[in-house]
């Protein structure tokens, strides 16, 4: 049985708490440090769950798991880092695997010590593995070879601009980029059964009805009407921003909810909006409970296969594939790649 906690606030005395259940164990301990630790845990383990959920989601993943980091002897911990993941993605031409770092941060350039760096890449060295980094940037993730991490004054660094130029989240994992067509939208009507009552406003007066949606459509990019709409299709509008529009005539209400000429988003986004409009709370996707589903989104089966469908029934105008500036060895050329 699976228990879903709610996210609280933690409790000021959280740290005196933790030394009386230390106690209790029998361990002497620093209960701030502890707590501190929980506290990074609570940050870094929930961005790894997400990344991992995104990947198993794109499709392209055969394999994907988290690294036990507990290392002995200790005193290997100075020269050796065990990254955060291990996967191994359909379209590698390699054998091997490939180790992920997952880094979440807002600001920008995201920027490694020297030394930690150096302790990811012994560790990939040693067992013969490309080695790739993650970012997190705001809702965007990127993924990219940990190579293109250039020497600033101190740190390595990389900028926004170049880990988007390198990105491997699409070649790589199976990530694209697409558009809805302008004019493919949802369409509501809604019949005025009886008048309830009408409020002054500061404009006029209000009406108050008691209504009954009596047709619900779909029109394509082309403004045509639709009633054979896969369901996976329909499912693409909850996840795309479309403008409103409202109409009234003495017996209807019409609503139109409609996609317009702006606009690009990347499958991996999407993703978020379909688990928050599948999600009868507005609480943060549970990531952990997700790893252990086979299909992440109720309503999309094969995003791919979705798009595709969504292009030949004129909903979709646009699909974009990614190439990075530089393929590594471990993919095949771009004259390869469709």
């Amino acid at each position: 049985m699976e228990i879903e906690l709610k996210k609280k606030e933690a409790p000021p005395d959280l740290p005196r708490l933790i030394q009386d259940v230390l106690a209790e164990l029998g361990y002497e301990a620093d209960a701030e440090a502890v707590a501190e630790r929980v506290r990074r845990l609570d940050i870094g383990l929930p961005v790894e769950d997400e990344f991992s959920v995104v990947c198993a989601w794109l499709g392209k993943c055969q394999l994907l798991h988290k690294l036990d980091q507990h290392q002995v002897p200790v005193a290997s911990k100075q020269e050796f880092q065990v990254p955060d993941l291990l996967a191994k993605f359909s379209t590698q031409t390699s054998k091997s695997p490939v180790l992920i770092e997952v880094k979440s941060k807002n600001d920008k350039p995201l920027s490694f010590k020297p030394d930690y760096l150096k302790r990811l890449q012994n560790y990939a060295d040693l067992v013969g593995m490309p080695l790739l980094i993650a970012w997190k940037f705001h809702s965007v993730w990127m993924l990219f070879e940990a190579r293109h991490m250039k020497k600033a004054t101190k740190n390595f660094n990389i900028t926004l601009n170049t880990a988007m130029q390198e990105n491997l989240l699409g070649i790589l994992a199976g990530d694209v980029a697409y558009k809805i067509g302008a004019g493919a939208g949802v369409h509501l009507r809604f019949r005025k059964d009886k008048l309830l009552g009408t409020q002054k406003t500061a404009d006029g007066y209000a009406e108050q009805w008691a209504m009954t949606i009596d047709d619900v459509g779909f029109t394509d990019r082309e403004g045509a009407r639709r009633t054979d709409l896969d369901g996976e299709v329909q499912s693409l509008f909850t996840a795309w921003d479309l403008e409103d529009k409202e109409e009234h005539t003495d017996s209807h209400i019409h609503l139109h909810f409609v996609a317009g000429d702006e606009g690009m988003q990347f499958a991996h986004t999407a993703l978020v909006r379909l688990l928050s409009w599948e999600s009868p709370h507005d609480d943060r996707p549970h990531w952990r409970g997700l790893l252990r589903k086979e299909q992440v989104t109720a309503n999309v089966a094969s995003f791919s296969a979705a798009l595709d469908l969504a292009f030949r029934q004129k909903v979709v105008s646009h699909i974009f594939y990614f190439q990075p500036h530089t393929t590594p060895e471990f993919l095949p050329s771009p004259q390869r790649v469709r």
